[in-house]
């Protein structure tokens, strides 16, 4: 198997013109299934990071009176942006597989329309 051969091709594939409307039709439906999930992750996934950045930053002193209320505060939401963070993927997984099982009719059907033409 050459993988240089088909490295190169799928290179080559992607900076060819894509002149047909279905092509294209197929990349924004895939964009759209995907768009939900990404748009959450990213946000959601910065979000609780501060959140656990804030809790840091309290429970060593460096931002409020440096007494143990707020150090305590500030462990509770570092767990918080902890816990946050760790269930980012999870949910990014199942978002994903929504926005897919609700396009997947359209993208597979175009996509056999696009490669039966091509043929």
């Amino acid at each position: 198997m050459n993988t240089d051969k088909i490295y190169a091709e799928a290179i080559a594939n992607e900076y060819a013109p894509k002149d047909t409307s279905k092509v294209l039709a197929l990349r924004k439906l895939d964009r759209k299934a995907k768009s939900k999930a990404n748009i959450f992750a990213y946000t959601f996934g910065v979000l609780m990071t501060l959140v656990l950045g804030l809790g840091m930053c309290l429970a060593m002193g460096a931002l409020g009176d440096g007494g143990g209320l707020a150090a305590a505060g500030g462990i509770i939401l570092g767990l918080l942006g902890m816990a946050g963070a760790g269930l980012n993927y999870p949910i990014y997984k199942k978002l994903l597989s929504a926005g897919k099982e609700k396009y997947a009719f359209e993208i597979i059907q175009l996509a056999r329309e696009i490669s039966e033409s091509a043929e």
